[in-house]
């Protein structure tokens, strides 16, 4: 962090900016981020705020030269640069996430999972937002992250769960069944006994509904 200057020429300075190589355009812009600095301080808060604004506002300046207004380093500003005006408010928002307050209660589960499957794309932020709106909590990510995992509602779950396994294949082993004859009736005949379809011959030799001997006696002589 910068110390605070009482000069624009001072702050401009500092940064490595002569005011000899700044166009008219650059000049005002700045005069106006040092008025902004001057009234907001130099807390993370309003360094962020005018951060993103000078990183996306077609300054012309570098992201290097940004960085030293700011008093950040380079990588940090290099990672500012590549969020959007939510990303980075919800960035400071959850500056506190090292002071959290509260914790999650098993009861809030419900409400959570609910809002994880009606927002899929959601991200950790997003999620610990709904958690503040609802509950009035505020928890850290590492802590959002053990309570996710517990409840089975983490991403690597949800993508598990939503991929259904395959039905089991059911194989019978044995002779397959013999097809029935046409107009045999439901069912199985019992052994030893053919099927005849009506309107067709008696097969030969006919079934033994007799026995081959006489049953009755023969005449006496």
């Amino acid at each position: 962090m910068t110390a605070p200057t009482d000069t624009i020429a001072a702050w401009l300075a500092q940064a490595h900016l002569p005011e000899t190589r700044l166009s008219a355009e650059q000049r005002a812009l700045l005069q106006a981020a040092f008025r902004f600095r001057q009234a907001q301080g130099h807390d993370y808060y309003s360094t962020r705020i005018l951060g993103h604004f000078l990183l996306h506002c077609g300054t012309g300046l570098k992201v290097a030269q940004v960085a030293r207004l700011l008093g950040i380093s380079r990588p940090t500003a290099s990672r500012q640069q590549g969020l959007t005006a939510k990303q980075a408010l919800q960035q400071a928002h959850h500056r506190m996430d090292g002071r959290p307050y509260g914790k999650l209660l098993p009861r809030y589960a419900g409400p959570i999972a609910g809002f994880l499957l009606s927002h899929p794309d959601a991200s950790r932020h997003d999620t610990l937002d709904f958690i503040d709106r609802t509950f009035g909590v505020r928890v850290s990510t590492v802590a959002l992250s053990k309570f996710l995992k517990k409840y089975g509602l983490d991403a690597a779950t949800r993508r598990a769960g939503t991929t259904a396994p395959a039905a089991p294949v059911v194989t019978t082993e044995g002779p397959a069944p013999r097809p029935r004859p046409a107009g045999a009736p439901a069912g199985n005949l019992p052994p030893g006994v053919p099927f005849v379809a009506q309107g067709q011959p008696v097969p030969t030799p006919a079934p033994p509904f007799s026995p081959p001997a006489r049953s009755t006696r023969a005449p006496s002589c």
